[in-house]
């Protein structure tokens, strides 16, 4: 039988595992990283713990990844969640389930995933600090890879370079172009998982730090469909009380978020931050963050008018300490125009509205996103109506074959697009190895 030899570009997670399960399949495996060292946005990845999948299932998993995800469903009936748990084990490295049904390693160390994974890849020869500059192809097969240095002999190539997000890991959109000059069709490259740059940047410098869970994050268009001023106040609990969102409204969701010297940050900002940019590029967008959404516009009015009337003789400020974080109080105070010491029994009605607006709907206009090298994630990316689903293998070039980020899927955070990258990857390197 003849021994096919493969090349992988791009040693993340998709290529690890690529090499890994192309050699165990008997390839003679190339490895190529530009960078000096495998792994490294896998390194940076779940703040340097690497949240490698979730709990949830198959049919969950593929929601999550939106209309693109019914593409994964081969991949992942092949290789999922229990099989990376195993592989990992198999290599000493032991997985948790955390909240929101995050996985990963016991040792909160995500330099142990790669190590595992390098270790699984070792079957196959790592050449790094050279970046590939073609994928040679004749009559419509793959027949080589060319670096900057030399040219390597192939029966199969697989892209696994990643997206076009943190460079400075590798993932600079090379698979992009590499695809691209053999006649693939590459998605418009947005960003995903991104945080939200906002134009009160004196506001939200004034609140840098602070972190907020449990509230409510809603964007929607400020123009388009021109919202009245008081429309936001009706209720932001609509998604509590169960009422389809104005039409304005773009997604609305809850969770944590930190203010930013720059805008938006945070897990709840990461999970919005492609619907707005998508967005922007059609008008305005705002958000509002809704600081007390299990509370009803009615039972909040009520509450301050509780605690205005029985701490009448506090003032305006320190009553704020019972609703707000600390740092946020004086720059609150600031967007009310009511003076920080006045006494709550003093504060008018009027005001009183003023306040329970700040508090429902406290607004913030969004002028952009980070940019695409900031993003957790690319979204966009090789078309996939160009890629078999059942091998990883393009359409259009034989022995051609793609896994993870560089292809157009993106999903939100919780271990989902890691755990395509696995998934994509080792179906990429069995079948590129003819298994």
């Amino acid at each position: 039988m003849t021994v096919k030899e493969i090349v992988v570009i791009g040693a993340g997670a998709g290529g690890l595992m690529a090499a890994g399960r192309a050699a165990e399949c008997g390839g003679k495996v190339i490895l190529l990283e530009k960078t000096e060292q495998p792994g490294k946005k896998m390194l940076i990845s779940g703040q340097g713990r690497c949240n490698i999948s979730n709990s949830r299932d198959i049919a969950e998993f593929i929601t999550a990844f939106g209309p693109n995800g019914r593409f994964l469903y081969s991949a992942f009936s092949r290789f999922f969640r229990q099989e990376l748990v195993d592989l990992l084990a198999r290599y000493g490295v032991e997985t948790k389930t955390e909240r929101g049904g995050r996985l990963f390693p016991v040792s909160d160390k995500a330099h142990d995933v790669v190590a595992a994974l390098t270790e699984y890849a070792s079957g196959a020869a790592l050449v790094s600090g050279q970046k590939v500059s073609q994928i040679l192809v004749s009559e419509g097969r793959v027949v080589g890879v060319k670096t900057e240095k030399e040219t390597f002999r192939a029966d199969a190539a697989v892209i696994a370079t990643g997206g076009a997000s943190y460079p400075g890991t590798g993932s600079s959109g090379d698979g992009f172009r590499l695809a691209e000059a053999l006649g693939h069709t590459i998605v418009k490259l947005r960003p995903a998982l991104v945080p939200l740059v906002v134009k009160e940047i004196d506001l939200a410098k004034s609140m840098q730090g602070v972190a907020l869970k449990n509230i409510r994050l809603t964007a929607y268009r400020c123009e388009a469909d021109k919202i009245p001023a008081d429309l936001t106040l009706q209720d932001w609990g609509r998604g509590i009380a169960g009422k389809k969102p104005p039409k304005a409204v773009i997604e609305s969701r809850m969770g944590e978020l930190m203010i930013t010297h720059f805008g938006l940050g945070g897990p709840l900002t990461m999970l919005m931050g492609l619907p707005v940019a998508e967005a922007l590029e059609q008008g305005a967008v705002s958000v509002a963050i809704d600081l007390k959404p299990a509370l009803s516009l009615d039972k909040l009015r009520l509450r301050l008018q509780r605690d205005f009337d029985t701490f009448g003789k506090r003032s305006f400020q320190n009553l704020l300490s019972e609703l707000l974080p600390q740092k946020m109080i004086r720059p609150f105070v600031d967007l009310t125009g009511i003076d920080p010491f006045k006494c709550g029994g003093q504060i008018t009605a009027a005001e009183r509205e003023v306040i329970l607006a700040n508090l429902k709907c406290l607004r913030f206009n969004i002028t952009s996103t980070l940019p695409l090298s900031a993003a957790v994630v690319t979204a966009g990316g090789v078309d996939l109506k160009e890629i078999n689903p059942r091998t990883m293998e393009s359409k259009l070039v034989k022995g051609l074959y793609f896994c993870g980020e560089v292809m157009d899927i993106d999903a939100d955070t919780g271990g989902y697009n890691l755990q395509a990258a696995f998934s994509t990857g080792y179906l990429a390197g069995e079948s590129a190895a003819g298994a």
